[in-house]
């Protein structure tokens, strides 16, 4: 049974070619999918994004005071009024000290 057929080669692109034309038809006819659906997808996106930014830098600094805290606690600089002055001076830390690579 030999039942291989034998393919146009245009059939296919007068028929993509078809489709193309209908894709690009639907958003000349429906603007809201042209211009609002990006819109919209990149709005509530964009908010989502910036949820999980600003989520990461409230724990970020809830954990450095965290540790600030227990450094108070384990030195016993605490007064009635606060902290006692001088007992306890947070290292001041920059981004490039945090991100240097240890040499091996």
């Amino acid at each position: 049974m030999n039942t291989t057929q034998k393919v146009d080669p245009v059939e296919p692109s007068t028929k993509v070619f078809k489709q193309a034309s209908q894709f690009k038809r639907w958003g000349r006819k429906h603007p809201f999918v042209r211009y609002g659906l990006p819109l919209i997808s990149l709005t509530v996106f964009g908010a989502v994004g910036l949820a999980h930014l600003i989520q990461g830098s409230k724990e970020v600094t809830k954990e450095k005071e965290d540790i600030e805290w227990e450094v108070v606690e384990t030195t016993k600089a605490l007064s009635r009024t606060g902290p006692v002055e001088g007992a306890y001076k947070p290292k001041k830390l920059s981004l490039e000290d945090e991100l240097k690579l240890p040499c091996l």
